[in-house]
């Protein structure tokens, strides 16, 4: 895996750029998801250093987040998810992570978190849309469910919004109307089909993943 990791300079123009943004909200949509959080996430480390308090990290699922802790573009990301994992909350100088889930259900530590000492958020959704949107078949209770329903459909990040002061969400193909689009020039845009070892591969499918 090393050896496809980022190279110093990529990282440092990468962390640069975030540091630059003038956007408190912003949103990364190019494709390369594990690039992606390898650039948001050191640049979360170093304003961790500047700036002590809570941090959040929101992805999508566990299955998401344990490709995360395999495919990030570099070790330090890999540890520290590996970390922050179980129980969700690490200490890292300064600053403590904490660690949920698009599901609500796993929101119950980070709500006890004074609003005022978080300092900043990475929502991470996966590249690929689920069909269903929300799903909330295994829920019984009529009024919670009722809740649910009624949520805003990017409420994963919009309810970190209304208090975190610095957000940054890495979602491919979504629009998030309050905040600032942000691409990396060295990361290329894909073709609308790639040619790998003389087979053709369409864009819809993610190299990534494979």
């Amino acid at each position: 895996m090393a050896q496809r990791d980022l190279t110093k300079e990529v990282m440092y123009e990468g962390v640069k750029t975030l540091v630059e943004a003038e956007a408190d909200h912003i949103h990364l949509p190019q494709q390369k998801l594990y690039t992606l959080f390898s650039l948001a996430f050191n640049y979360l480390l170093f304003m961790s250093s500047k700036k002590p308090g809570h941090y959040i990290i929101r992805v999508e699922d566990s299955y998401l987040l344990e490709k995360l802790m395999r495919k990030s573009k570099d070790q330090t990301s890999r540890k520290f998810l590996q970390k922050l994992s179980l129980p969700r909350k690490f200490k890292y100088g300064n600053a403590i992570f904490h660690l949920d889930f698009f599901n609500l259900s796993t929101w119950a530590n980070t709500n006890e978190i004074p609003k005022e000492k978080i300092q900043a958020a990475l929502i991470v959704k996966n590249a690929h849309k689920s069909p269903i949107g929300h799903d909330f078949s295994d829920i019984e209770d009529e009024a919670v469910l009722e809740t649910l329903k009624s949520l805003p459909a990017n409420y994963y990040l919009s309810s970190l919004q209304e208090f975190v002061p610095k957000t940054i969400a890495i979602a491919f193909e979504e629009e998030f109307d309050k905040s600032q689009k942000i691409k990396f020039p060295f990361i290329k845009e894909d073709d609308s089909q790639k040619t790998v070892k003389g087979v053709s591969i369409a864009s819809d499918i993610n190299i990534d993943e494979i």
